[in-house]
């Protein structure tokens, strides 16, 4: 039975997925990089290290470092986020359904000052016992690194959690951990194979419902 609950942050919470985008068209597009302008992000659910990394391989550029890269692509993401980014349909919802039931955690391969800046904007620090990101881990997802730091620091096994995840990464990492996952993949990437292993898929957080969480905690709600 499930004790407590992992959530993602990027394209599940805030709509920031495209702010990612954004960001890489602007920053890596300047330096050459052959960015697809249409479509999600075929790095989603990586670190952003391995996302420079990633591009760097692929196209590589003279200037500026990748770790300058690095710095100049999650100050442009945080500005971003504050300045037209949005909590996604349903996210308060599922957080304070979720909270009722048990502690929260947030996990997700943003790097964590990034995280502790969205989440201080749209002032949802207080709703989660710990945060962590997959920066300290030796692996990004599909790892369950960040998922399994996660569920350690709120003094339950990997087996007692159940993680909401918005790709295809984040879902294969949760398995991977032996932990029950909500899926809540963008209408693009619906149709990719990782998504079957998903406990629940959802088109929205506004349509998760209470009834489904009741059969899989342990405690139907905190006292």
């Amino acid at each position: 039975m499930v004790r407590a609950t992992l959530f993602d942050m990027d394209g599940l919470l805030i709509d920031s997925e495209i702010l990612w985008h954004e960001a890489e068209l602007e920053i890596l597009g300047a330096l050459g990089v052959p960015i697809a302008t249409q479509g999600d992000r075929s790095t989603k659910g990586m670190f952003v290290a391995e996302v420079v990394d990633y591009w760097y391989r692929q196209s590589p550029w003279s200037g500026p470092s990748q770790s300058e890269v690095v710095g100049q692509l999650l100050r442009r993401v945080g500005d971003l986020v504050e300045a037209k980014g949005q909590l996604l349909p349903g996210a308060i919802n599922a957080i304070e359904l979720t909270g009722e039931r048990g502690p929260l955690a947030l996990a997700s391969s943003t790097p964590l000052a990034l995280i502790e800046r969205c989440l201080s904007h749209f002032k949802l620090r207080h709703y989660f016992s710990s945060v962590h990101s997959a920066e300290f881990e030796a692996f990004g997802k599909p790892h369950p690194g960040v998922f399994l730091s996660a569920a350690a620091a709120l003094d339950v096994t990997a087996n007692q959690c159940l993680v909401f995840e918005d790709s295809a990464a984040g879902v294969l990492a949760a398995k991977a951990g032996r932990m029950m996952v909500v899926a809540v993949p963008t209408a693009e990437d619906r149709n990719e194979p990782a998504f079957v292993i998903a406990d629940l898929v959802l088109v929205s957080l506004e349509d998760l419902e209470p009834s489904w969480l009741d059969e899989r905690f342990e405690i139907t709600k905190l006292s």
